[in-house]
């Protein structure tokens, strides 16, 4: 099945303990280059604390390098849980000014998580409040389970999303529609998500309670047999061209089309399309 034994992953992280709090999987066979990142803090709802932060980001770094990771999955190891945004235990007991330290570090790994230079996709089958929906719209593409919910709820705490929601909602789904959620701290099921665009894909929930996981899956298998240069190439020439005016848009086009004419890889396309065959690329 798509879920490989816990054994097939190499994981990072120092104690048993903390290590189960993010299970990373490199996936085998059909799904090799497909990497599953599982959050597993079942006892906090998988809240957001420092030490899981830290595992992110060390992670994050890990999968920066790593030239063989083609396509990352965010997704829980909780059922009915996403994430349930920053660890509100913990944060009761820092000082005004640990909070804005912790709000900055979630900020930056966030961040990280937003610039991993492979497609990202968040599978939520649950719920995925404040710094929990802030970490899936870091992703690429989100797929989600009908049921679902999610929600930036900040402003019913007095405070305001921190960790990008401020920034990545209104351009995932337009202005007025992220004012009027975090206006509203409205928390919203898959459906409705899909319907304003927040998710590319709503499915419905199966027994396992993995269906948002799976149809992830499916689409991380479609991006696997395309050239890896390109793939990355492509994510760049978007992220970038999306924060600047058509013109210098196309200009970063050109410059990021310009690193894949001198790969093998491009070769192999050509050589493959001739000889009506698939092409085995190598990331090179």
């Amino acid at each position: 099945g798509p879920a490989a034994p816990p054994s097939a992953g190499r994981s990072y992280g120092s104690e048993a303990k903390e290590e189960e709090e993010l299970r990373v999987r490199y996936l085998d066979d059909e799904h090799k280059g497909i990497v599953v990142l599982g959050l597993n803090r079942s006892h906090a709802k998988n809240a957001l604390n420092k030490n899981l932060l830290k595992m992110m980001t060390k992670t994050v770094d890990a999968l920066k390098s790593d030239k063989k990771v083609r396509t990352v999955i965010f997704r829980s190891e909780v059922p009915g849980i996403f994430c349930a945004g920053a660890d509100l235990k913990e944060r009761a007991k820092m000082h005004s000014s640990e909070v804005s330290s912790f709000v900055s570090k979630a900020r930056a790994t966030i961040n990280e998580m937003a610039n991993l230079p492979v497609p990202t996709i968040a599978a939520i089958d649950g719920t995925a409040l404040g710094g929990g929906l802030e970490l899936a719209l870091a992703c690429d593409i989100r797929v989600a389970a009908s049921s679902a919910k999610m929600g930036l709820v900040e402003t019913k705490l007095a405070i305001i999303p921190g960790a990008g929601g401020t920034q990545r909602l209104p351009r995932t789904i337009g202005v007025s529609l992220a004012k009027e959620l975090i206006f509203s701290a409205r928390i919203v099921d898959g459906e409705e998500a899909k319907s304003i665009g927040l998710i590319s894909h709503v499915v419905e929930q199966n027994e396992a309670g993995d269906a948002a996981y799976r149809r992830a899956l499916a689409l991380a298998r479609e991006f696997l047999p395309q050239g890896p240069v390109a793939m990355r190439v492509a994510k760049l020439a978007i992220n970038q061209g999306m924060e600047v005016d058509l013109v210098t848009g196309l200009a970063i086009e050109e410059a990021c089309y310009a690193q894949t004419i001198p790969t093998k890889d491009r070769i192999e396309g050509l050589l493959a399309f001739k000889e009506k065959r698939p092409p085995r690329y190598k990331g090179e």
